[in-house]
């Protein structure tokens, strides 16, 4: 054993609060907590934190988010948003929505609830990258990357994490923020419930011949939904990032086109509402896979964003809610720490599961309802479904709670996010 070694098995790093994984959901805690004087370190499996000065530039990365305006609200008061906006964010004002086998269609408008965007289409470098700059200014923060957890312990209300070089790192209260496959509930043994949605997501950026006018457009097809998010690139709104979430061999046929061939298929998927399409970028692919946790708690660990649930990106709901997973977190345990209450206390880790577990079930149950209402062949769902947009589509009230929903605007909200 080389003198490196023995010095990383003899090492031992106690903190109030341990963060698993440093993508955006679990950086948005550790800046949370990191501002209240929070002492967190952020075990991150990344070998190094994103190049911030090139994030943001030249052709747009393939995985976008849709930020809500509840979303933009918690990241506008870490001070990230203007960071962010130096970089590129695109908003939308509109939504179109239709039943590509039908008649169907729905249209929001940011202005029907008194709002100037619905939202943001935002790369998800920009944000992390954004939320890494804000946690190297916080003093009580701080980055370990190259961590990979290979241990779990508790003894005495202490949580001990071992790492893969035999470091031992040790708090009260450790978080697992690593991922739908998250390592960490699986070393803490809890279970999860999975299905397969039956999809793969082809996700792409595109140039379009008509400029999409700060309106994201989605199209139910007999395969699944594909939509076209609005980017804004050097002041120009002819580009998009889409997500075509369709069946395996579907998805294969595609991934197997050149990229003119495949243009002509999106265009035709599309009905031609945005004209000639140039496919930018490679055609990036994965398995759309739906998870709930059984438990988002266990002694002194928490679970928040994909480690707790991963969803259907059909409604671009996922980092939003895991956005509000770290902020409800953060809250509780800002709160506890006011009290002089222990950190990893059960009843403050049983508030957090209370205030967030049913927000996430509702809305993974919805995103799974309608992709089995929309991937329905059935003559009389066909029907049904045509008929209840061009319905909610004419009744303004329901079309407004629609849009708050959408914009995040829905039960009792931490305070960094009203």
């Amino acid at each position: 054993m080389t003198a490196d070694e023995e010095t990383n098995m003899e090492e031992t790093t106690h903190d109030e609060v341990i963060v698993v994984g440093g993508g955006m959901v679990g950086a948005a805690l550790a800046a949370l907590l990191g501002e209240a004087g929070i002492s967190v370190t952020v075990l991150d499996a990344r070998p190094a934190p994103l190049a911030s000065d090139d994030v943001g530039r030249g052709l747009p990365a393939p995985r976008v988010s849709a930020l809500t305006p509840v979303s933009q609200r918690l990241l506008t008061h870490l001070g990230v948003w203007s960071w962010m906006a130096e970089r590129r964010v695109s908003p939308y004002q509109g939504m179109r929505v239709w039943d590509g086998e039908g008649s169907g269609e729905i249209a929001f408008e940011a202005a029907d609830i008194g709002l100037r965007e619905l939202g943001h289409i935002v790369e998800n470098d920009v944000v992390l990258a954004g939320l890494e700059a804000r946690l190297a200014a916080l003093p009580s923060v701080t980055q370990r990357f190259g961590a990979r957890v290979s241990g779990i312990e508790r003894e005495d209300e202490t949580q001990t994490l071992t790492l893969d070089d035999g470091s031992r790192w040790m708090a009260p209260l450790v978080v697992a923020a690593d991922g739908a496959r998250s390592p960490l509930r699986r070393l803490a043994g809890i279970e999860v419930r999975e299905h397969d949605t039956g999809h793969v997501a082809l996700v792409t950026t595109l140039r379009c011949e008509q400029a999409h006018g700060g309106v994201a457009r989605q199209v139910f097809l007999p395969d699944g939904p594909l939509a076209f998010l609005p980017l804004r690139v050097e002041e120009d709104d002819h580009h998009c990032s889409i997500v075509w979430s369709t069946r395996p061999e579907h998805a294969e046929r595609l991934l197997a086109l050149d990229p003119a061939t495949f243009a002509e298929a999106l265009n035709a998927a599309m009905e031609d509402r945005l004209g000639k399409i140039d496919v930018l970028d490679e055609v990036h692919h994965f398995p759309l896979t739906q998870r709930h946790a059984h438990d988002y708690t266990a002694p002194g660990l928490a679970l928040i964003g994909d480690a707790a649930h991963s969803i259907h990106p059909l409604a671009g709901q996922g980092v939003n809610l895991g956005f509000l997973d770290a902020a409800v977190l953060a809250e509780e345990i800002v709160h506890a720490r006011q009290r002089g209450v222990a950190l990893g206390d059960a009843r403050t880790l049983a508030r957090y599961a209370r205030r967030r577990r049913g927000d996430n079930a509702a809305m993974l149950a919805l995103m799974d309802g309608f992709r089995l209402l929309f991937g329905a062949r059935h003559p009389a769902l066909r029907l049904i479904r045509n008929v209840g947009l061009s319905s909610t589509h004419r009744l303004m009230p329901l079309k407004r709670l629609l849009i708050r929903q959408a914009a995040g605007e829905r039960g009792e909200l931490p305070a960094v996010c009203r």
